[in-house]
Order: structure tokens, then C-alpha cells, then sequence
């Protein structure tokens, strides 16, 4: 059986996501349930030429709300979706310091995961 997948969010994502309007807000969060039920499509995508960064993505009145994101498969219990950052958008494009910066934010989690890690067993 496949672990349950869990979406959770770092201080960056938490603070974009509670300062969306209602309706993107109501969007992304079900584009995130589609994704914990291991339903996949146009609202969660690998980022092309990244190094495993995902986005939720969403479109409302005009504007793409995108939450960046990556997969954490470490965990016992549960595979995790990380939410790292997001941004507004009036164009489609992403813009690549926003995946550098994700990718950033990835490595320094697991870094910090690691020497988490080597501290407890200490």
C-alpha cells in the first residue's frame, strides 16, 4: 500500500497563502487535495530544467497563483509535498530566480532534516 501523501507548508508558503483572496485561496487548496488523493494533473507540474521543484498552479480572474513545492519520500508514515514560496503572476511564465530560490529552499531542508537527524541519535 502507498503511504498517504500530506501536503505541508514552510513560513514562506503559509504567510503567501493566508494573504490570498478567498477564491484562489479555495483554488489552490483544492488543487492540493487532488494531490493528496493521487490525482495528478495541470494544477501540480514538475517545473521543467529544475531540480525536483513542482508548482501548484492556479488561474483566477486573469492572475496565476503558484505555490512552489517539492516531494519529501523520507517519512515512514507519509510522503510529504513541501510547500516552499509562492507568487501572483499576470503571465504564465515562471520566472527562474522563483525556481532557484524553491531549489534553495529545498536544500537547506534537507540539510537541516539531516543534522536533525545526527543530533537525535547523539
Amino acid at each position: 500500500m502507498e503511504k498517504p501523501i500530506e501536503v505541508i507548508f514552510l513560513k514562506q508558503a503559509e504567510e503567501f497563502t493566508n494573504s490570498l483572496d478567498i477564491n484562489p485561496k479555495k483554488k489552490l487548496f483544492q488543487a492540493m487535495r487532488k494531490t493528496k488523493e493521487r490525482l495528478f494533473g495541470q494544477w501540480f507540474t514538475k517545473l521543467k530544467s529544475s531540480d525536483g521543484i513542482f508548482e501548484f498552479r492556479v488561474d483566477d480572474s486573469g492572475k496565476y497563483y503558484r505555490l512552489f513545492a517539492f516531494w519529501d519520500t523520507e517519512e515512514d508514515e507519509m510522503t510529504l509535498v513541501v510547500a516552499t514560496h509562492g507568487l501572483i503572476k499576470k503571465t504564465n511564465k515562471t520566472p527562474l530566480s522563483e525556481i532557484q530560490k524553491a531549489e534553495q529552499i529545498k536544500r537547506e531542508y534537507f540539510e537541516k532534516k539531516k543534522r536533525d537527524k545526527i543530533n537525535e541519535s547523539k
